[in-house]
């Protein structure tokens, strides 16, 4: 159970570094977040942060099943 929540969480954080990311470089416009530099900056760290606990969520997934 706890593996679902580490990969959904990961899911969650790489959508959410898109947006930001899509926003800090004014491709989705329309919020008071498009174009200002700090989301399109953030946007990637969040991406890069979502992957690892994703990575990590695979991973735990993997090692419980051997054995």
């Amino acid at each position: 159970m706890k593996n679902w929540l580490i990969l959904g969480g990961g899911i969650l954080l790489v959508l959410v570094g898109v947006v930001w990311t899509l926003q800090g470089l004014n491709v989705l416009p329309g919020s008071a977040m498009s174009g200002a530099t700090l989301w399109a900056v953030l946007g990637p760290i969040v991406v890069i942060v979502g992957l690892a606990l994703i990575g990590w969520g695979i991973a735990r997934r993997r090692g419980s099943s051997v054995g």
